[in-house]
């Protein structure tokens, strides 16, 4: 396993597997609560955050550690003409490993070569959000097994860095991914050409109520205004989709209703009531996984 933490298309099954064990473990409460005691981590986050943000910080802050971080661009001596690899290369004279948050794809790859201690890529544009999708499918372990599943990916695959990962994950669990997106959101070739190369089944279709009886999973991702070059490109897909309880009288028991968060409408608190609802259970589950990973880079 690499000392960076960059994209998930880095790590075998068994590398995998062997983290979200380590997040069940932080996940009792018995964990050594110094483990962490005298290293420093820094935040960079350069798009804004919230749960990705304060579930490290108190990853961090669990396992005894403290954080330094820089809220934004704007904040950052980047402003100044700074280079991301001359405030990679400052900012690893100051901490034991950097979480970085950066609105280009391939931010964090860059970040790793001017790193001279661990990077974790907390999203980068449209490419990988690693962490994000360990706790996705440590959420779904939390309730069945991963492998042979069927899971749909709903909302914009395009931009979506954390429908990326999950689906470069799903492939090494035998998973069957059916994708339903707007026109123009769908996944993009390259990614789809891989995932069949890894032989993994990959079907589209026009509306979520096609599959959704069918589905263990329903992975539900907003569509994200910031990603469009203009306004009017946006709101031609906007509201394209909308997540009901009438849309899951038919579903099996089992359903799991998945979401990275924020939501923007695309799930009607109607749904937060049933007990397909696991998004806020997923968000919590940030936590244990981050504390796995901090540990893992820092140990």
């Amino acid at each position: 396993m690499t000392n960076h933490i960059i994209s998930i298309r880095d790590y075998t099954r068994r590398d995998i597997d062997y983290l979200l064990e380590r997040a069940g473990e932080f996940d009792t409460r018995t964990y050594d609560r110094h483990a962490l005691e005298e290293k420093l981590l820094a935040l960079l986050f350069f798009e804004p955050s919230t749960r990705t943000r304060m579930s490290f910080e108190t990853a961090m802050a669990r396992l005894g550690g403290k954080s330094i971080s820089v809220d934004s661009v704007e904040a950052s001596s980047i402003v100044k003409g700074e280079t991301l690899a001359d405030t990679i290369r400052v900012v690893s004279g100051y901490a034991d490993a950097i979480v970085l948050r950066h609105p280009k794809e391939g931010a964090a790859r860059l970040a790793s070569e001017f790193a001279t201690v661990p990077v974790i890529n907390a999203g980068d544009g449209a490419g990988q959000h690693p962490s994000q999708t360990l706790l996705d499918l440590y959420t779904i372990r939390q309730s069945m097994p991963i492998d042979g599943i069927n899971v749909g990916m709903l909302g914009d695959l395009r931009y979506g860095r954390t429908a990326h990962s999950l689906a470069y994950a799903l492939s090494l669990y035998g998973a069957t991914i059916h994708t339903i997106a707007p026109g123009g959101l769908e996944l993009p070739a390259n990614i789809l050409h891989e995932l069949r190369e890894r032989g993994m089944e990959v079907i589209q279709h026009d509306d979520v109520s096609d599959i959704v009886a069918e589905l263990d999973v329903l992975y539900v991702t907003r569509i994200q205004r910031e990603r469009f070059p203009d306004s009017a490109s946006y709101y031609n897909v906007a509201s394209s989709y909308r997540i009901t309880p009438d849309l899951l009288e038919d579903v099996q028991e089992h359903l799991m209703v998945l979401h990275p968060l924020p939501r923007a409408g695309e799930i009607d608190s109607g749904v937060d009531g049933l007990p397909y609802a696991r998004y806020f259970e997923q968000s919590r589950n940030g936590v244990p996984v981050r504390m796995a990973l901090l540990h893992e880079v820092m140990k």
